[in-house]
């Protein structure tokens, strides 16, 4: 089962697990309404590592991104589900719009994101470019995202 980390705690784990060799691999995201998508997206970011650590978003930063009406499933939900993945390895809730601070901590050898990004432009890109991580995009699955679930709820159930 994934651990959830502090983020005042994560800085001093992930030196240790470099020092040990590891390589750790990080993604995030608000994972509201996790998904066969979700699971897929892990278990391809996984591969590029030994440990997957994911930033997952607080509710107050849902709701900034996402609008006042998410997220549907509140944080501890999201966390509990995550936890549930083995290919996790640690869960970390950032307040943030966005992951760069979580990112400057725990320094990844790989940056994961979903190729949707590419052209919106990846967070923590450029940071993790200047000790020479590694940026990966990884091809998601089709025709399944929490924006398509909600909408297919509210045609069936309108």
């Amino acid at each position: 089962m994934a651990e959830i980390i502090p983020t005042n705690k994560i800085k001093e784990l992930f030196s240790k697990l470099k020092k040990e060799g590891k390589t750790v691999v990080f993604t995030n995201g608000c994972f509201d309404i996790v998904h066969a998508g979700h699971v897929d997206y892990m278990e391809k970011a996984r591969s590029f590592g030994d440990i997957l650590i994911v930033g997952v978003n607080s509710d107050a930063s849902v709701k900034r991104i996402k609008g006042d009406k998410r997220p549907i499933v509140d944080l501890n939900h999201r966390l509990r589900l995550l936890q549930g993945l083995s290919v996790i390895d640690y869960l970390c809730v950032f307040e943030e719009d966005t992951p760069l601070e979580l990112i400057k901590k725990v320094v990844p050898n790989v940056l994961v994101k979903g190729e949707d990004w590419k052209e919106k432009g990846i967070v923590g890109e450029d940071f993790v470019k200047t000790y020479g991580g590694k940026v990966e995009l990884i091809k998601l699955l089709p025709g399944i995202s929490t924006s398509i679930i909600i909408d297919k709820i509210i045609k069936t159930y309108k």
